[in-house]
């Protein structure tokens, strides 16, 4: 089980578990996620969801040493990064992501898909995805044009900078430290 659940007060509480791995996704913990996030939406005593990570990172983004081939990697996408996302940004309820530490690639746009962004003061930002020649996934190319603005997007994106909690906070990829 790579998410763990907690609900109380109807605060239902996700937590990504793969502490040794500083919660780096594989295809199965997203669809778990994203399962968890659907069922979260549809439970009628939860009020809100909060994600966080176990340990000392909240997302290191996806777990490379993870990924064979899927065979067609749109449909893999589809069923599993953008299912997650569409979970999360079409819920009824607000979702809280809770930064506790590094938030890198698909674990940073994770950050950026919450409602409400709360970051602990060891949280890290980066869109590492030009490091290994790709583009933001996981919703990025849509939420973090819209909390930076473009030109600031394509910066991040593009040198794939690490920011910290007070960094992130002044260019509004957070609204609390």
């Amino acid at each position: 089980m790579h998410v763990l659940q907690t609900f109380e007060n109807g605060v239902l509480t996700l937590t990504l578990n793969r502490p040794e791995k500083l919660n780096a996704l594989t295809f199965e913990s997203v669809l778990e996620l994203a399962q968890a996030v659907e069922e979260g939406h549809a439970n009628p005593h939860a009020r809100v969801l909060v994600l966080t990570g176990a340990g000392r990172g909240f997302c290191a983004g996806q777990d490379l040493t993870a990924v064979s081939t899927p065979g067609n990697i749109e449909e893999t996408i589809q069923k599993t990064y953008n299912r997650l996302i569409l979970a999360i940004a079409n819920g009824d309820k607000p979702v809280i992501t809770a930064v506790n530490g590094i938030a890198a690639g698909a674990g940073a746009n994770l950050a950026l898909a919450g409602d409400i962004r709360v970051w602990s003061s060891a949280a890290r930002f980066t869109e590492a995805f030009s490091s290994i020649a790709l583009i933001p996934d996981a919703g990025g190319t849509w939420s973090l044009p819209r909390a930076v603005g473009y030109h600031k997007a394509f910066e991040l994106a593009a040198l794939a900078e690490v920011l910290d909690a007070q960094r992130g906070l002044e260019l509004g990829l957070c609204e609390r430290v």
